[in-house]
């Protein structure tokens, strides 16, 4: 005798929702693998922008030791360690960063500048050589450009410093540099130039504020420029003036802007009251 199977309505209902729970749950979870990996993306860039320096070495070096094929981990654990100061520390990453398959030519130029924060500039021109010469970046042609001062080539230093203020929007730290360059030549017009248009792209730039003073200075320029700066920073480019004119020999001048410079400084300014003890001492 053959039985039919009767399944009540009640039954279908439990079996559909089984189904649907089944089939959502999978789902679910194909879904969250993405979430995950574009949340740990999100997480990783934080903590190269945002974190503390010391504090985003610690993550990646936890999250290369979990997984050390990764080579975004690798990058980011070279990159931390060079933003906080640990360019000597970050070498051997980056040797694996370089060497690995999904390594990328911003890798090479990455490495070569923690090979030139190292004081490593054969390695570093070496590593920038193999990179092919259509890769073209301002991160690339600014170590270029260093590489290029530091053999004393100036005409290829102000070739390359050229293109690099050309392949970005915000060039202000290339002029200064490029200035910089100029300064150590004993070209301080020139130099002159070139800071107050690093000043112009970046107006908060202290170090391109205090290389304009210095280069007025070496042309017998003491007085300050005309640029927008706070009280306590036009306090430290007058101390700034008064110890170039000091080294020049001009020291009645060097005491009298040493003077201005403690009159200027909104707080005790250590600095030039020390400078001007050690003045009248002499």
């Amino acid at each position: 005798m053959i039985r039919t199977l009767r399944f009540t309505p009640a039954a279908f209902a439990v079996l559909a929702l089984a189904a649907c729970q089944s089939t959502t749950e999978a789902d679910v979870e194909r879904a969250l693998d993405p979430l995950n990996v574009i949340d740990e993306s999100n997480l990783s860039e934080i903590m190269l922008s945002a974190a503390a320096p010391d504090e985003a070495v610690d993550y990646f070096r936890r999250a290369v030791q979990e997984d050390p094929t990764r080579v975004d981990l690798l990058r980011g654990l070279a990159s931390s360690l060079v933003r906080a100061g640990r360019a000597t520390e970050s070498l051997t990453v980056w040797q694996q960063v370089v060497a690995h398959d999904g390594a990328m030519e911003q890798d090479q130029v990455d490495y070569a500048d923690a090979l030139i924060r190292n004081g490593d500039w054969d390695e570093a021109q070496a590593q920038l050589d193999a990179i092919p010469p259509t890769f073209e970046t301002y991160e690339r042609y600014r170590l270029e450009a260093m590489i290029a001062d530091s053999e004393e080539d100036w005409s290829r230093a102000d070739s390359f410093y050229e293109t690099a203020a050309g392949l970005t929007t915000r060039p202000a730290n290339v002029y200064n540099n490029w200035g910089y360059s100029h300064l150590t030549r004993g070209d301080y017009s020139g130099a002159e130039d070139l800071f107050i248009r690093a000043i112009s792209y970046d107006p908060e730039l202290f170090t391109a504020k205090n290389n304009l003073v210095l280069a007025r200075a070496a042309q017998g320029n003491y007085a300050l420029p005309l640029i927008n700066m706070t009280q306590i920073e036009r306090a430290q480019l007058l101390h700034t003036a008064a110890l170039a004119a000091i080294r020049q020999g001009e020291v009645d001048t060097g005491r009298g802007l040493l003077n201005e410079a403690i009159d200027t400084h909104p707080q005790h300014f250590e600095a030039a009251v020390t400078a001007l003890r050690a003045l009248e001492a002499a």
